[in-house]
């Protein structure tokens, strides 16, 4: 039975891969939620239950139905406290949503970006209407019908917009301040990057302004939080954590120099050397050695 799981778990997450998206009903598939990578993909879950809800550093718990949109960007996880408990998902990437260059980007968008609002109670009369939905969209992924992931990418803006003409829920519990907020967003969006799992996927935010941009909220005042909140700036933290994977990699791995540097977001393997030394005083061969 363990083996048809893992099996069936596999499968799931290669095909969410390929397609970039994938819509199911919560209580007819139990594993489907703890397997995929939140590192690739957006999440609209419709709940009814009873649950406590923590996102950032804010928590919300509700009991009824609610609509949630989850960012891979900013850490969130879900407590249910209910015995019964219902709903649907849909996952999708960024990439499968936006294929146009000039689409506004997810980040942007008050359901996802930080300080948002990513919870919004619903009524019974929405509720049969959102769950009318997503039964239309399981339908879609289950047909034949060659232009079905175009209807579903437009039933995931339909979601979007009727979710922003909804009234937004203000239940947060909102105990720390907004440099706090937004240094542990960051931290967990900086732990997040790691471990480096392949050199054909290479780090992709590797600077501060990469974080920024990531976080919509600019540089400098990212930097500014960081620094009050952790008394190191940024571009330590991230400094820190690539040397301390570099190190990992190093360790317990067989790449080569360029394949680590590579891995890490250097364009060249001398920058990625140079950056090594500077930090350790050494090389990356000769750590390797000493390791041994």
């Amino acid at each position: 039975m363990a083996a048809k799981v893992e099996r069936s778990l596999s499968e799931f997450n290669n095909e969410l891969k390929l397609k970039g998206f994938n819509v199911f009903q919560i209580e007819k598939d139990s594993h489907a939620t703890k397997t995929y990578s939140r590192k690739d993909f957006y999440k609209i879950c419709m709940t009814t239950g009873k649950s406590m809800i923590h996102y950032a550093d804010r928590s919300f718990e509700h009991e009824g139905t609610v609509l949630f949109f989850g960012n891979p960007h900013i850490p969130y996880s879900w407590e249910t406290l209910s015995t019964t408990y219902a709903g649907y998902t849909v996952l999708f990437s960024e990439d499968f949503l936006n294929l146009s260059d000039k689409a506004e980007s997810l980040q942007k968008s008050p359901l996802f970006r930080i300080g948002g609002t990513p919870i919004l109670k619903i009524s019974e009369e929405q509720r049969q209407f959102l769950n009318g939905m997503f039964n239309k969209m399981i339908e879609e992924q289950q047909s034949d019908y060659a232009h079905k992931d175009d209807l579903i990418r437009n039933y995931i803006h339909l979601f979007l917009h009727e979710a922003m003409k909804m009234q937004p829920s203000e239940d947060f519990d909102t105990k720390k301040n907004a440099a706090s907020r937004l240094t542990s967003v960051f931290l967990e969006l900086l732990e997040r990057q790691f471990p480096v799992e392949s050199a054909e996927s290479p780090l992709k935010l590797k600077t501060a302004q990469d974080y920024a941009n990531q976080l919509s909220v600019h540089v400098n005042y990212l930097n500014r939080s960081v620094k009050q909140v952790t008394g190191k700036s940024t571009t330590t933290h991230i400094t820190e954590r690539i040397l301390a994977e570099a190190k990992a990699i190093l360790q317990h791995t067989d790449w080569n120099v360029s394949e680590i540097a590579y891995a890490l977001g250097f364009e060249y393997p001398t920058y990625f050397n140079n950056f090594f030394k500077k930090q350790t005083g050494t090389t990356p061969k000769s750590m390797r050695t000493e390791m041994v």
